[in-house]
């Protein structure tokens, strides 16, 4: 994230950057715009479409549209030549903060591959915004961005572990690893089994931050770099965008930076079990039985299922502390894109005070979410004939709420628990939001976290 897009508001410095006035969808004459400006705007016929401007010595028109887009601000990061600009509307705090996220948002470029840089246009923010909190989710989706858009010859497990210790040296936190062989010894059997075939060592990747007798809250992320899809190999059309599948590990690494940036009152700890779903002649099979930290034995009905195996072994790990609140998010089932498509992120949660908290707190930061049922009516999907659990049914109904209700196996009873089945990928482009690489739920996760656990 270029942090030089947004400047702290000075009243001198807005009184001389060029204004913009946003104008809703066909209602020009409303906006308090300079008469040259709505007289430009009649002549090109504006009407306030969304992301539309207009630009002359009196300042800018830029058209909200119908109002729906809280990031709509982010097209005029996008659009506007290089310059110094300045929200020439009197917003509350919260919309201000959302235009100065979206104009964040609308400055992200993925240019690690590109020699040249682009300029950029800057905003003075608006003197009601809560720039902290902007920058610090702004920076959260940046990194989302940039570790799930990073093609799997960059992003292998050991740079992923890399990205979590720059984090984690930036926010003085404690990170250490189990690399290899020495899963097994350390009894994470199911990570090992997934990434043993590989050229790149499988890991875990644990991060640990805060007072020690703070409430504790664990972030459990999939960190599949590549996913081939194993022996149960994956057809083209469904392995090309593979490299995104350790977006919940980039997504937990994001919260995690949020709650350290904030200092929210928690010991924090997060765990990525780091591997790539290879194909050699060690990779584990369909109906091998592997055994997991938490002592049962796991059917494999295919290995394209491989995130819940190396999930069930972290969330074992992150169980055995007794946490306040352990948070699973993982790049998990196409089946919940087919229940809810790519932009709304279902979770999982019976907690009926976790629930209320991030609900109100997605549509308050505009993050949505949706509830989805850890219906036991399920469960028997999951039943194996040969191992205590199949990880996998042998159908194709219900599959986003097996794979939870597979992983809520691994999870202490009675703990406070949600998981996050998330695409992390935006196939078509919105402002602030190009293709590729999305981060999902966190901000909504974040909101709710700061008000359990207040700084």
């Amino acid at each position: 994230m270029r942090d030089e897009l947004l400047r702290e508001y000075e009243k001198g410095a807005a009184n001389a950057a060029q204004k913009i006035y946003g104008v809703a969808e066909c209602d020009v004459d409303a906006s308090g715009a300079p008469a040259s400006l709505k007289e430009l705007a009649r002549i090109n016929g504006f009407k306030g479409e969304a992301g539309a401007f207009l630009v002359n010595e009196g300042g800018v028109l830029f058209g909200l549209g119908d109002g729906a887009d809280a990031f709509i601000y982010a097209a005029a990061a996008d659009k506007l030549p290089e310059g110094d600009y300045t929200l020439a509307d009197v917003l509350t705090p919260e919309a201000a903060t959302l235009a100065c996220l979206g104009w964040l948002m609308g400055g992200y470029r993925f240019d690690r591959y590109k020699s040249q840089k682009p300029a950029l246009a800057h905003l003075v923010a608006p003197e009601a915004a809560d720039l902290a909190a902007a920058r610090r989710a702004a920076a959260a989706a940046a990194l989302v961005k940039d570790l799930v858009n990073t093609p799997a010859c960059d992003m292998t497990p050991e740079a992923l572990e890399s990205a979590a210790r720059e984090v984690a040296t930036a926010h003085g936190a404690e990170i250490s690893s189990i690399v290899g062989d020495d899963l097994l010894a350390e009894n994470f059997p199911m990570v090992h089994a997934v990434g043993r075939a590989a050229a790149a060592a499988p890991r875990l990747i644990d991060l640990r931050w805060g007072p020690v007798d703070a409430p504790k809250v664990t972030l459990v992320g999939k960190g599949v770099c590549f996913d081939s899809g194993g022996l149960n190999i994956k057809p083209t059309n469904s392995m090309g965008l593979m490299k995104k599948d350790m977006g919940g590990g980039a997504h937990v690494l994001a919260l995690a930076q949020m709650v350290m940036s904030a200092g929210l009152k928690v010991r924090l700890r997060m765990l990525i079990p780091a591997v790539e779903n290879a194909i050699a002649g060690n990779a584990f099979r369909p109906s091998d039985v592997l055994s997991s930290r938490k002592g049962l034995t796991v059917e494999i009905g295919n290995t394209d299922a491989e995130g819940r195996l190396v999930l069930a072994d972290a969330l074992t790990l992150g169980g055995e502390e007794a946490p306040d609140l352990m948070v699973s998010l993982a790049t998990l089932t196409g089946a919940a894109r087919i229940a809810l498509g790519p932009d709304l992120a279902p979770y999982y949660c019976d907690d009926a005070a976790l629930v209320s908290a991030l609900e109100t707190a997605s549509e308050k930061v505009s993050d949505p979410v949706w509830r989805m049922p850890l219906w036991s009516g399920y469960d028997s999907m999951l039943s194996s004939s040969v191992a205590d659990v199949n990880h996998i049914p042998s159908g194709a109904f219900a599959g986003s709420v097996t794979a939870a209700l597979f992983l809520k196996k691994f999870v202490p009873e009675g703990g406070r628990w949600m998981h996050f089945d998330i695409y992390a990928w935006r196939a078509k482009a919105a402002p602030g939001r190009p293709v590729g690489g999305e981060a999902q739920a966190i901000r909504a996760l974040f909101e709710a976290l700061a008000a359990r656990y207040q700084a």
